[in-house]
C-alpha cells in the first residue's frame, strides 16, 4: 500500500466541484458535488440515532435499491434533520436536479448535510447550487481540496486521504476520501460525514462488509463531546474503473483492499478528533491486555469521553485519577489493583498509574509530556491479550464558546 495525495478525486474516474449556494454562510462555499460517469455500486453506514436526519433515511433506501450511483451532493450550514415530509422532499428535489443536470437516471445521487437541525433547507438555492456545480466539475487535486473545504461547518481544516494498493493481477486500486467532522462527534455505526471514492472493481456485498467491519473500529472508536449527531453518514463508492479483476470473495485482494480501506478510514477519523471544536491536542487512548475487544472498546471509549480527564489534557495535568475512575464506571469489569496508566508524546513516556496506585514520577515531565499536540494513555488493564485504540480530544474553553454561538 502506498499512501499518495489527494482526496475523493485520486480514484480514476471521479471528478469533484464547490460553490457558494448561500445556504446559510455567506462569502464562502457551502455546497460540494461529487461524480463519476461510470455506474458505482454503494456501501454506506450511518448514525444509530434513533432522530434521524431526512438524507440518512433517503440514502439508506438509495443506496439498498440501486446499483449505479453516480453522484453524491452535499451542503454544510442547514443539516435537514427533523423536517418532516417536506425534508425528505427536498432530498429527493436535490437528487432529481443533479440526475436532471448530470445526465442520469433516477435512484443515481446520494445526498447529504451538515448544520443546524431543525430548519428546512432553501430548497431553489440549493436546486442553484446543482446547476452550478454540475458546470464545475473537475479530476484535479485542487478541485478535490476544495469539494472538502466546501462541506466544512465549525472544522478548522479540510480532511482529506487518498492510497494505492496493488492488486494480485497487476493492477493499482485508489481509494479516495474527504470528510467533515468537529462537532457533535460520538458516531455509533460533529456531524461526521465521510465520502469515500475507489476505482476498485468490487462485489456490493463485500464493499458492505469492509466497511462495516472498518467503521467499527475507527470512526465508532472517536468522540469529540459525546453527542451522537443525526446526521453521521459513511458512503463507499465502487466505479470499478481500476479495471482489476472483480473482488469477489475473501481472498488476498479483499483483505488489501479492506487494508486500505481501513488505512483511509483511520486517518480521516484521527483528524476528526484532532480537529474537535476549540481542541489543542489529539488524545489517543489504548486500553491493553484486556480480555476481549469489546470490552478494550469500552474502557477506551471511556476515556476519552470524560470531560475531567479532556479538561486535564487541555491543563497538561496528570490527574491520573480522573482516568481509573472513566474506566471504573465503563461498565466493564477489572481488578482496579492491576491497572498501570502510562502517557506518551513527541516529549516522552512516563508511568503515572503502577498497579492502582500512583508511581513515583516527576509533575514536571508529566506536564512536559503532556504539553504536546498528540498525546497518548496506556491502560494495561492485565487481564488478557486483546485491546482497542479510540481517539478524541482535549476540552477547551473555546469548545463552549463556538457552541454558545453555534446558530448565531
Amino acid at each position: 500500500m502506498k499512501v499518495i495525495s489527494g482526496g475523493v478525486t485520486a480514484p480514476k474516474g471521479f471528478k469533484a466541484a464547490n460553490t457558494a449556494a448561500g445556504i446559510k454562510y455567506t462569502g464562502r462555499d457551502d455546497m460540494a458535488m461529487i461524480v463519476s460517469a461510470s455506474p458505482c455500486v454503494a456501501a454506506g453506514t450511518f448514525t444509530k440515532n434513533v432522530v434521524k436526519a431526512a438524507p440518512v433515511l433517503y440514502d439508506k433506501k438509495v443506496i439498498a435499491e440501486s446499483d449505479e450511483i453516480h453522484t453524491v451532493v452535499v451542503n454544510a450550514g442547514i443539516a435537514n434533520a427533523c423536517t418532516g415530509d417536506e425534508g425528505y422532499f427536498y432530498c429527493s428535489e436535490t437528487s432529481r436536479a443533479a440526475e436532471e443536470a448530470l445526465h442520469f437516471g433516477e435512484n443515481s445521487t446520494i445526498v447529504a448535510s451538515t448544520g443546524v437541525i431543525g430548519m428546512q433547507l432553501p430548497i431553489d438555492k440549493v436546486k442553484n447550487g446543482v446547476k452550478a456545480l454540475s458546470g464545475k466539475l473537475d479530476d484535479t487535486e485542487e478541485a478535490g481540496l476544495k469539494a472538502a473545504k466546501a462541506i466544512m461547518t465549525t472544522d478548522t481544516k479540510p480532511k482529506q486521504c487518498a492510497v494505492e494498493i496493488p492488486m494480485s493481477d497487476g493492477t493499482t486500486v485508489t481509494i479516495g476520501a474527504m470528510a467533515k467532522g468537529s462537532g457533535m462527534i460520538h458516531p455509533n455505526m460533529g456531524t461526521m460525514l465521510c465520502f469515500i471514492m475507489t476505482d476498485a472493481k468490487i462485489k456490493k456485498q463485500l464493499l458492505q462488509e469492509a466497511l462495516s467491519s472498518v467503521v467499527c473500529d475507527t470512526f465508532n472508536m472517536i468522540s469529540v463531546d459525546g453527542d451522537t449527531s443525526t446526521n453521521d453518514t459513511c458512503v463507499v463508492l465502487s466505479n470499478g474503473e481500476a479495471g482489476n479483476k472483480e473482488i469477489d470473495a475473501e481472498g488476498d485482494d479483499f483483505k488489501n483492499f479492506k487494508d486500505g480501506l481501513f488505512y483511509v478510514a483511520r486517518d480521516i477519523a484521527m483528524k476528526m478528533a484532532g480537529d474537535g471544536e476549540g481542541a489543542t491536542a489529539l488524545f489517543e487512548v489504548k486500553a491493553i491486555h484486556c480480555r476481549d475487544k469489546a470490552e478494550a472498546k469500552v474502557f477506551a471509549k471511556s476515556v476519552i469521553t470524560s470531560n475531567l480527564t479532556k479538561a486535564a489534557i487541555y491543563g497538561h495535568d496528570a490527574n491520573w485519577g480522573r482516568i481509573l475512575c472513566a474506566l471504573g464506571y465503563s461498565g466493564a469489569e477489572f481488578d482496579p489493583d492491576k491497572v498501570d496508566i502510562t502517557v506518551s508524546s513527541e516529549n516522552g513516556e512516563i508511568v503515572l498509574v503502577k498497579d492502582g496506585v500512583a508511581d513515583d514520577y516527576s509533575e514536571d515531565e508529566a506536564t512536559k509530556v503532556l504539553s504536546s499536540e498528540k498525546v497518548t494513555c496506556i491502560c494495561d488493564m492485565k487481564q488478557g491479550t486483546e485491546e482497542a485504540t479510540a481517539w478524541g480530544c482535549d476540552l477547551t474553553y473555546d469548545y463552549v464558546k463556538i457552541n454558545a454561538d453555534y446558530r448565531s
